[in-house]
């Protein structure tokens, strides 16, 4: 971990980047006190996929029914 006061971050701010983009956790301080820290943007993922669940999951053939108590007290008719 590093640490720089904002005096030497100012002037070094290029080396301090340099060692977040490698990994390694960079603070900046202000009187000794730790105000910031410097992390790398990462590259945003491509659009998500669907699947991952697949085949993990199982639904019964009644699992959207309602009981006829709960169906009677939201007013809906059952079959």
């Amino acid at each position: 971990m590093t640490t720089a006061n904002i005096h030497e971050a100012k002037s070094q701010l290029s080396k301090l980047i340099e060692r977040a983009m490698k990994g390694e956790e960079v603070i900046i301080a202000n009187a000794g006190q730790p105000m910031v820290r410097l992390v790398p943007i990462r590259a945003e993922h491509g659009p998500r996929q669907g699947g991952q669940w697949k085949g993990r999951v199982h639904l019964t053939e009644d699992f959207d029914i309602l009981p006829p108590d709960v169906a009677a007290a939201f007013g809906i008719d059952t079959p």
